[in-house]
Formats: C-alpha cells, structure tokens, sequence
C-alpha cells in the first residue's frame, strides 16, 4: 500500500480517464464508473462514483503498479484548499477511520471544487 504519511505525490492535473482506464478497470466492480482522473509525473489518482483509486506506479519499465482503494464510505472529514492569487495550487486532504490523512495536491488547472463536490456527494450518503 501506498505510504500516505511519506509518500510525495506532485501535482497532479486533470487527464482523460481513457488513458489510465486499462490500468484500473479490473478493479472496478458493477456499476462503478470513472468520474475523474488526475495524474502526476507517473503516479495518478482516479475518482469513481465510490471511491478514489490510488496507483503509485514502480520500477524502471513502469509496469508494476501498487492501487490503493479509498472508499467514501470510509471518509469521516474531508479538506479542500482552492488556489489563491499568488498560490496557484489546490489541495485535497481526507481523512479515513483506520487510515488517517490521505492528501493531494493539484495544480491551478484542477478543478478543487468540483472534486469536493464530487466527495461530498458520495462520503455524505
């Protein structure tokens, strides 16, 4: 699993679910569709309609991949910081029961709030 507390992941932008949806489908269960995705240099994160799959991406040929299931359901707060005047980045903190924080950050190009949204509409069920 992912280390959430050490783990660096860089900002991410807004990428077309098409490209990474090979990578996470096999995961997916009925019903589950991609709602947003958002990559890194490697390393991306994409949100369904029940949880954000988390896929840190290893080794030299990148074919190794860790993805890390974070359901709403387990979601018990959540953060969302929009970007500023000077400060063009955006970030996302979540906090689940029997994990702890979890955080994102994304570039100014990201829509925050809609992923706030996005969160608030299936953890809030």
């Amino acid at each position: 699993m992912i280390d959430f507390n050490n783990s660096a992941f860089f900002k991410m932008s807004r990428i077309d679910p098409k490209k990474i949806v090979g990578d996470v489908q096999p995961l997916m269960v009925q019903n589950e569709q991609i709602v947003g995705a958002y990559k890194a240099m490697r390393d991306y994160v994409v949100f369904t309609n029940m949880r954000v799959i988390a896929v840190n991406i290893q080794g030299v040929t990148g074919k190794k991949k860790d993805l890390t299931s974070l359901p709403y359901s387990k979601i018990s707060a959540f953060s969302v910081e929009t970007s500023g005047t000077f400060d063009m980045d955006s970030e996302l903190e979540m906090y689940f029961s029997g994990l702890g924080k979890v955080k994102f950050e994304f570039t100014g190009s990201s829509d925050i709030v809609q992923i706030g949204q996005i969160i608030s509409a299936y953890s809030l069920r």
